[in-house]
Protein backbone atom coordinates (compact mmCIF):
# COMPACT_ATOMS: atom_id res chain seq x y z
CA UNK A 1 0.00 0.00 0.00
CA UNK A 2 1.29 3.24 -0.96
CA UNK A 3 1.87 5.68 1.77
CA UNK A 4 -0.99 8.08 0.50
CA UNK A 5 -3.51 5.29 -0.42
CA UNK A 6 -2.90 4.25 3.64
CA UNK A 7 -4.97 7.92 4.72
CA UNK A 8 -8.16 6.71 1.97
CA UNK A 9 -11.00 6.54 4.28
CA UNK A 10 -13.37 5.45 0.77
CA UNK A 11 -15.72 2.61 1.99
CA UNK A 12 -15.50 3.74 5.77
CA UNK A 13 -18.68 4.49 7.69
CA UNK A 14 -17.88 7.63 10.48
CA UNK A 15 -19.66 8.12 13.15
CA UNK A 16 -19.21 11.59 14.73
CA UNK A 17 -20.81 12.80 17.92
CA UNK A 18 -21.16 16.79 17.97
CA UNK A 19 -21.23 16.97 14.42
CA UNK A 20 -23.59 19.94 14.32
CA UNK A 21 -21.02 23.04 14.48
CA UNK A 22 -17.50 23.30 15.81
CA UNK A 23 -14.61 20.91 15.73
CA UNK A 24 -17.21 17.84 15.28
CA UNK A 25 -18.06 19.37 12.17
CA UNK A 26 -14.60 20.27 10.98
CA UNK A 27 -13.69 16.54 11.74
CA UNK A 28 -16.68 15.56 9.91
CA UNK A 29 -15.84 17.32 6.59
CA UNK A 30 -12.36 16.01 6.71
CA UNK A 31 -13.50 12.39 6.60
CA UNK A 32 -15.71 12.86 4.34
CA UNK A 33 -12.93 14.55 2.14
CA UNK A 34 -10.96 11.21 2.70
CA UNK A 35 -13.75 9.10 1.47
CA UNK A 36 -15.92 8.33 4.38
CA UNK A 37 -19.55 8.53 4.84
CA UNK A 38 -21.07 9.71 7.78
CA UNK A 39 -23.36 9.50 10.67
CA UNK A 40 -24.05 12.92 12.23
CA UNK A 41 -24.82 12.94 15.85
CA UNK A 42 -26.26 16.09 17.99
CA UNK A 43 -28.65 16.81 20.50
CA UNK A 44 -29.83 20.01 17.99
CA UNK A 45 -28.97 18.16 14.23
CA UNK A 46 -32.00 18.00 12.24
CA UNK A 47 -32.17 14.54 10.86
CA UNK A 48 -32.14 16.45 6.97
CA UNK A 49 -31.84 19.76 5.65
CA UNK A 50 -28.93 20.70 8.16
CA UNK A 51 -25.80 22.83 6.90
CA UNK A 52 -23.28 19.44 7.70
CA UNK A 53 -25.78 17.33 5.81
CA UNK A 54 -25.44 19.86 2.98
CA UNK A 55 -21.82 19.97 3.45
CA UNK A 56 -20.90 16.82 3.20
CA UNK A 57 -23.16 15.50 0.59
CA UNK A 58 -21.78 18.65 -1.40
CA UNK A 59 -18.60 16.92 -0.69
CA UNK A 60 -19.99 14.00 -2.66
CA UNK A 61 -20.69 11.31 0.72
CA UNK A 62 -23.64 10.17 2.26
CA UNK A 63 -24.81 11.84 5.71
CA UNK A 64 -27.41 10.99 8.01
CA UNK A 65 -28.59 12.73 10.89
CA UNK A 66 -29.49 11.79 14.58
CA UNK A 67 -30.80 13.98 17.15
CA UNK A 68 -29.51 12.76 20.46
CA UNK A 69 -28.81 14.41 24.06
CA UNK A 70 -25.80 12.90 25.34
CA UNK A 71 -27.43 14.45 28.93
CA UNK A 72 -30.53 11.58 28.70
CA UNK A 73 -28.80 8.25 28.90
CA UNK A 74 -32.51 6.76 28.12
CA UNK A 75 -31.93 8.84 24.65
CA UNK A 76 -28.24 7.78 24.01
CA UNK A 77 -29.23 4.11 24.76
CA UNK A 78 -32.37 3.80 22.64
CA UNK A 79 -29.79 5.64 19.54
CA UNK A 80 -27.18 2.39 20.31
CA UNK A 81 -30.31 -0.13 20.35
CA UNK A 82 -31.23 1.65 16.93
CA UNK A 83 -28.12 1.43 15.27
CA UNK A 84 -27.88 -2.31 16.29
CA UNK A 85 -31.36 -3.20 14.82
CA UNK A 86 -30.56 -1.95 11.56
CA UNK A 87 -26.83 -3.61 11.76
CA UNK A 88 -24.60 -0.49 11.07
CA UNK A 89 -21.18 -0.49 12.67
CA UNK A 90 -19.18 2.64 12.27
CA UNK A 91 -15.61 1.69 10.90
CA UNK A 92 -14.88 5.15 12.60
CA UNK A 93 -16.29 7.00 15.50
CA UNK A 94 -15.67 10.16 17.01
CA UNK A 95 -16.39 11.12 20.54
CA UNK A 96 -16.54 14.87 20.11
CA UNK A 97 -20.13 15.78 21.66
CA UNK A 98 -19.35 17.79 24.76
CA UNK A 99 -20.79 20.50 27.20
CA UNK A 100 -18.89 23.18 29.50
CA UNK A 101 -20.24 24.88 32.74
CA UNK A 102 -18.44 27.68 34.22
CA UNK A 103 -18.76 29.08 37.54
CA UNK A 104 -16.73 28.99 40.77
CA UNK A 105 -15.75 25.48 42.44
CA UNK A 106 -17.12 26.70 45.74
CA UNK A 107 -20.66 27.62 44.06
CA UNK A 108 -20.34 25.03 41.08
CA UNK A 109 -24.31 23.53 41.16
CA UNK A 110 -24.14 19.65 41.41
CA UNK A 111 -26.31 19.48 38.45
CA UNK A 112 -24.41 21.04 36.51
CA UNK A 113 -21.10 18.78 37.54
CA UNK A 114 -23.74 15.95 37.12
CA UNK A 115 -24.31 17.40 33.34
CA UNK A 116 -21.06 17.22 32.46
CA UNK A 117 -19.66 14.47 33.71
CA UNK A 118 -22.81 12.59 31.93
CA UNK A 119 -22.15 14.20 28.85
CA UNK A 120 -17.94 14.90 28.58
CA UNK A 121 -17.65 11.10 29.94
CA UNK A 122 -20.10 8.71 30.84
CA UNK A 123 -22.10 8.80 27.63
CA UNK A 124 -18.27 8.81 25.88
CA UNK A 125 -18.07 5.63 27.29
CA UNK A 126 -21.03 3.81 27.11
CA UNK A 127 -21.61 4.46 23.43
CA UNK A 128 -17.53 3.11 22.68
CA UNK A 129 -18.56 -0.07 25.04
CA UNK A 130 -21.68 -0.73 22.48
CA UNK A 131 -19.87 0.33 19.24
CA UNK A 132 -16.42 -1.21 20.54
CA UNK A 133 -18.00 -5.07 21.16
CA UNK A 134 -19.15 -4.71 16.68
CA UNK A 135 -15.66 -3.16 15.98
CA UNK A 136 -14.26 -6.46 18.28
CA UNK A 137 -16.44 -9.15 16.81
CA UNK A 138 -15.41 -7.90 12.95
CA UNK A 139 -12.03 -7.45 14.20
CA UNK A 140 -11.37 -3.78 13.06
CA UNK A 141 -12.17 0.03 14.26
CA UNK A 142 -10.81 2.85 15.10
CA UNK A 143 -12.57 5.45 18.09
CA UNK A 144 -11.03 8.99 18.63
CA UNK A 145 -12.22 10.72 21.69
CA UNK A 146 -12.13 14.56 21.98
CA UNK A 147 -9.87 15.54 24.66
CA UNK A 148 -8.56 18.66 25.68
CA UNK A 149 -5.86 20.77 27.67
CA UNK A 150 -7.54 20.29 30.96
CA UNK A 151 -7.14 16.76 30.52
CA UNK A 152 -3.46 17.89 31.22
CA UNK A 153 -4.42 21.15 32.83
CA UNK A 154 -6.78 22.19 35.63
CA UNK A 155 -8.59 25.09 34.55
CA UNK A 156 -10.15 27.80 36.10
CA UNK A 157 -14.05 28.04 36.93
CA UNK A 158 -14.94 24.61 34.64
CA UNK A 159 -14.34 21.66 37.76
CA UNK A 160 -16.58 19.19 36.13
CA UNK A 161 -15.20 19.91 32.49
CA UNK A 162 -11.62 19.39 33.83
CA UNK A 163 -12.56 16.17 35.61
CA UNK A 164 -14.37 14.99 32.78
CA UNK A 165 -11.66 15.42 30.40
CA UNK A 166 -8.88 14.16 32.77
CA UNK A 167 -11.32 10.90 32.35
CA UNK A 168 -11.43 10.83 29.10
CA UNK A 169 -7.66 11.01 28.85
CA UNK A 170 -7.57 7.65 31.12
CA UNK A 171 -10.37 6.23 29.00
CA UNK A 172 -8.61 6.52 26.10
CA UNK A 173 -5.63 4.31 27.40
CA UNK A 174 -7.94 2.36 29.44
CA UNK A 175 -9.85 0.91 26.00
CA UNK A 176 -6.22 0.97 24.03
CA UNK A 177 -5.16 -1.59 26.81
CA UNK A 178 -7.47 -3.78 26.20
CA UNK A 179 -8.41 -3.51 22.57
CA UNK A 180 -5.64 -3.12 20.40
CA UNK A 181 -5.21 -6.59 20.36
CA UNK A 182 -8.41 -6.93 19.02
CA UNK A 183 -8.03 -4.85 16.08
CA UNK A 184 -9.21 -1.58 17.53
CA UNK A 185 -7.16 1.88 17.62
CA UNK A 186 -8.54 3.94 20.46
CA UNK A 187 -6.21 7.38 20.16
CA UNK A 188 -7.64 11.21 21.85
CA UNK A 189 -6.66 14.59 20.09
CA UNK A 190 -6.72 17.26 22.60
CA UNK A 191 -7.75 20.87 21.04
CA UNK A 192 -5.72 23.78 22.23
CA UNK A 193 -7.56 26.98 22.37
CA UNK A 194 -10.29 27.07 19.88
CA UNK A 195 -12.50 29.22 18.23
CA UNK A 196 -16.15 27.77 18.56
CA UNK A 197 -19.09 28.36 20.46
CA UNK A 198 -17.06 26.95 23.94
CA UNK A 199 -14.87 29.35 24.07
CA UNK A 200 -17.03 32.37 23.14
CA UNK A 201 -17.13 33.25 26.64
CA UNK A 202 -13.06 33.70 26.89
CA UNK A 203 -12.88 35.55 23.53
CA UNK A 204 -15.30 37.76 25.11
CA UNK A 205 -12.49 38.42 27.97
CA UNK A 206 -10.22 41.11 26.58
CA UNK A 207 -7.84 40.34 29.54
CA UNK A 208 -8.28 36.33 29.09
CA UNK A 209 -8.51 36.17 25.48
CA UNK A 210 -4.75 38.66 24.94
CA UNK A 211 -3.48 36.40 27.88
CA UNK A 212 -4.28 33.17 26.54
CA UNK A 213 -2.78 34.61 22.44
CA UNK A 214 0.54 35.50 24.03
CA UNK A 215 1.42 31.99 25.46
CA UNK A 216 0.40 30.19 21.86
CA UNK A 217 3.29 30.06 20.34
CA UNK A 218 2.17 30.27 16.97
CA UNK A 219 -0.05 33.41 17.95
CA UNK A 220 -3.31 32.28 16.96
CA UNK A 221 -6.15 30.89 18.26
CA UNK A 222 -7.26 27.42 16.22
CA UNK A 223 -10.15 26.77 14.14
CA UNK A 224 -11.83 23.67 13.20
CA UNK A 225 -10.20 23.06 10.00
CA UNK A 226 -7.38 22.77 12.03
CA UNK A 227 -8.31 19.10 12.87
CA UNK A 228 -8.70 17.74 9.46
CA UNK A 229 -5.34 15.94 9.16
CA UNK A 230 -4.85 14.55 12.61
CA UNK A 231 -8.90 13.25 12.81
CA UNK A 232 -7.69 11.42 9.43
CA UNK A 233 -4.38 10.10 10.14
CA UNK A 234 -6.25 8.71 13.44
CA UNK A 235 -8.96 6.96 11.63
CA UNK A 236 -6.92 5.86 8.80
CA UNK A 237 -4.99 2.28 8.06
CA UNK A 238 -1.87 5.27 8.44
CA UNK A 239 -2.00 5.02 12.31
CA UNK A 240 -2.30 1.05 12.63
CA UNK A 241 0.50 1.53 15.05
CA UNK A 242 -0.90 3.67 17.09
CA UNK A 243 -2.42 3.15 20.23
CA UNK A 244 -3.33 5.35 23.84
CA UNK A 245 -2.24 8.53 22.58
CA UNK A 246 -3.66 11.59 23.27
CA UNK A 247 -2.64 14.23 20.53
CA UNK A 248 -2.28 17.87 20.91
CA UNK A 249 -3.51 20.30 18.46
CA UNK A 250 -2.58 23.54 20.51
CA UNK A 251 -1.00 25.83 18.41
CA UNK A 252 2.15 24.37 20.72
CA UNK A 253 0.82 25.38 23.47
CA UNK A 254 1.40 22.45 25.80
CA UNK A 255 5.31 23.02 24.87
CA UNK A 256 5.42 25.95 26.26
Amino acid sequence: MSILKSFDLTGKLALVTGARRGIGRGIAEALAGAGADILGVSASLSSSGSEVETSIKKIGRDFKGYKVDFSKRDELLNFVKNLQNQKIVPDILINNAGTIRRNAAENHPTEWWDEVIEVNLSSQFLLSREIGKEMINRGSGKIIFIASLLTFQGGITVPGYAASKGGIGQLTKALANEWASKGINVNAIAPGYIATDNTEALRNDEVRYKAILERIPQGRWGTPEDFAGPSIFLASDASNYVNGEILTVDGGWMGR
